[in-house]
C-alpha cells in the first residue's frame, strides 16, 4: 500500500531544506570577497546595552554586528533595523529555549557546511570573509539556529490548523474550471554514500562509488539489500513527494532523471542520489492543496522574490512581544 504522505525523514530532508532556502532568500554571499575588508564604524572600544528583552542584553556590539549582516543582504541597514531583527531573534530564541525545541549544533554546523558549499567556498573561507566583514561567524551561526527552529516550533503549535478548508478547496477550483489541478506524485528512496567529516578527501571515490551503484540498481524492494553489499551505504524511505513539495537543489535532478535514478549530489552526509521508486499523475485534495499554495507562493513573492509572511509565525510571534518586557535603556 502507499504511504499518504511523506514519512519523517522525508519531511526532515525537505522541511530543512526549504527553511534554510527561505532564510537565505535574497542573500548576495557570493559577491562577499568583494566585501570582506572590515566595515567602518563595526568596532567598539566598549559594548553599551541598547535593548534589554525579557532580562537578555542586546549591545551596540549586537546592532552592529547585525548592521554589517544586512549591508551583505544589501537591505537597510540602520541601527533602529538592526535592533529590531535583533528584538525578534531574542523573541523567538527564548521561546526555542523555553519549550526545548532547538535544532542542535551539529544542525546548524551542517546548514553552515551547505551554504558555504553553495556559495563555492570551504567553511574556513567563509569564516574568514564573515569575519572581516564585521558580522563573525559565532553572530550568524546564531541566526542560522533561529531560522531553522522557529518553523518547528510554529508547526507544533498550529499543526494542521493551517491547511486549507473544504470550502477553500471548492472555491479555488470554481476559478480552475471546476477541475482539480493535476501534480506529479513521485515514492522516492534515498541513497547515501557516507562521507565522515573527518574523511572529506575520500569525496572523488566515493562519488565514482555511487555513480558505478547506478547501473546496478536493483528497485526499491531489493534497495537495502543492494546496500549491503557495499561498505557505508544507507537507503532511507522518503515515501510519497508531491512534485511541489521537491526540494529546490533536487528538483532538476528528479526531473531530467533518465531511468529509475538520479545523477549524484555532494552533499554534508556524503554522495547521494535518490532512486524513483514510481511516478504519476494525480489529483487528489492533498495535491490540489499543494498546487494552489504554490501559485499563492508565487504570487506573493512580489518584485523582490522575497518570501511570503506566515500568519501563523506572525500571530505567535506578536503574542510573545505583547508578553515581552522590552527596555531600552
Amino acid at each position: 500500500m502507499r504511504k499518504r504522505g511523506v514519512n519523517g525523514k522525508g519531511r526532515q530532508m525537505i522541511g530543512a531544506t526549504r527553511t534554510v532556502k527561505t532564510m537565505m532568500a535574497g542573500m548576495a554571499f557570493a559577491m562577499l570577497t568583494a566585501l570582506a575588508m572590515p566595515q567602518a564604524g563595526t568596532a567598539f572600544a566598549a559594548s553599551e546595552v541598547r535593548v534589554v528583552v525579557n532580562g537578555t542584553a542586546i549591545t551596540s556590539g549586537d546592532v552592529a554586528k547585525r548592521q554589517a549582516f544586512l549591508r551583505l543582504q544589501h537591505q537597510k541597514a540602520d541601527a533602529k533595523a538592526a535592533e529590531d531583527q535583533l528584538v525578534e531573534q531574542a523573541l523567538k530564541q527564548q521561546e526555542i529555549s523555553r519549550v526545548r525545541m532547538s535544532v542542535s549544533k551539529e544542525d546548524v554546523d551542517a546548514s553552515f557546511e551547505r551554504f558555504s558549499t553553495g556559495n563555492k567556498l570551504t567553511a574556513a573561507q567563509m569564516t574568514q570573509i564573515l569575519n572581516q566583514s564585521g558580522v563573525g561567524v559565532d553572530h550568524f551561526k546564531a541566526f542560522i539556529a533561529v531560522q531553522m527552529s522557529w518553523p518547528r516550533l510554529v508547526n507544533a503549535r498550529y499543526g494542521a490548523s493551517s491547511k486549507m478548508s473544504n470550502s477553500d478547496l471548492v472555491a479555488r477550483m470554481m476559478q480552475n474550471n471546476k477541475q482539480k489541478p493535476e501534480t506529479t506524485e513521485y515514492i522516492l528512496q534515498q541513497m547515501i554514500f557516507v562521507v565522515p567529516a573527518s574523511k572529506k578527501g575520500i569525496v572523488g571515490k566515493r562519488k565514482s562509488e555511487a555513480e558505478a551503484s547506478r547501473s546496478k540498481y536493483p528497485g526499491c524492494e531489493q534497495a537495502k539489500v543492494f546496500a549491503a553489499t557495499m561498505r557505508d551505504v544507507s537507503v532511507r524511505e522518503l515515501g510519497r513527494v508531491l512534485a511541489p513539495e521537491l526540494p529546490a537543489e533536487w528538483k532538476p535532478l528528479i526531473e531530467q532523471a533518465k531511468g529509475n535514478t538520479t545523477a549524484t549530489r555532494v552533499t554534508e552526509r556524503g554522495v547521494e542520489y535518490l532512486a524513483i521508486c514510481s511516478q504519476r499523475q494525480v489529483s487528489d485534495d492533498q495535491a490540489a492543496e499543494m498546487v494552489f499554495r504554490q501559485e499563492d507562493l508565487a504570487n506573493a513573492k512580489g518584485s523582490k522574490g522575497a518570501p511570503p509572511e506566515n500568519a501563523n509565525a506572525k500571530k505567535y510571534l506578536d503574542e510573545l512581544r505583547k508578553k515581552a518586557q522590552i527596555l531600552r535603556p
